[in-house]
């Protein structure tokens, strides 16, 4: 049994170890093939994103702080009623252009749907038929996301790290409970204030301690 919390780059020999013909299978030998990714990343993202897809489904998709963006394709691949995805991060690192061109060959449907945008989380414009997503935002940035998704009353889901207590709110309850889960706890509560529907999960903790998933989706306005 491999590591699922590894760093070390997927290669295109590391494809042996996922045999067989279930989705994720498919989309690690894809990832393997693009020899750019850490292993660690493969089962966050997937994690992540099929979490994600159980509850909220459609919708453009914007993967802010996005990284290499495999959550955004993922997200298309699960479900393809998404009509695509914007991948926005201050700077977009090179592994995303193999990974993403070893997705599309794997799955010609991607082509064309996703795009990515350098420049601040502020500034792509967002709309209430949006699904945000956000996949180890550090520290303040996941409070950013859901900012943004707030304010266009977007679905929203972020797995969030590196909880920092002078830029992060801890909502006062850092005396009950260790900071990071303080932080997030009053995420979950700022969401629910917002008037959305929460959902609190965790992904396996074998891939990252740092495994917890909110989300969210805006109830109907009376």
């Amino acid at each position: 049994m491999i590591d699922p919390s590894s760093r070390t780059r997927l290669k295109p020999a590391s494809a042996r170890h996922f045999v067989g013909e279930t989705l994720f299978a498919k989309v690690a030998r894809a990832v393997c093939e693009a020899d750019c990714l850490p292993r660690k990343e493969l089962f966050e993202s997937w994690e992540v994103a099929r979490r994600t897809r159980r509850r909220m489904r459609g919708g453009r998709v914007v993967d802010l702080a996005c990284g290499h963006g495999l959550v955004a394709h993922l997200l298309l691949v699960l479900d393809d009623t998404s009509p695509g995805a914007i991948c926005v991060d201050a700077r977009v690192p090179p592994s995303a252009e193999p990974l993403s061109s070893a997705l599309v060959r794997a799955w010609p449907r991607l082509a064309g749907r996703v795009t990515y945008r350098e420049g601040p989380l502020e500034c792509e414009p967002l709309s209430q038929g949006d699904l945000v997503v956000s996949c180890h935002a550090c520290g303040a940035l996941t409070d950013v996301v859901l900012s943004r998704a707030i304010d266009a009353r977007a679905r929203v889901a972020v797995l969030p790290c590196c909880h920092d207590v002078e830029t992060c709110d801890a909502g006062e309850l850092a005396g009950w409970m260790d900071a990071p889960l303080a932080i997030d706890a009053t995420r979950a509560r700022r969401l629910a204030d917002a008037g959305y529907d929460v959902h609190t999960q965790q992904i396996p903790a074998a891939i990252t301690p740092k495994n917890r998933l909110l989300m969210g989706a805006p109830r109907p306005r009376a």
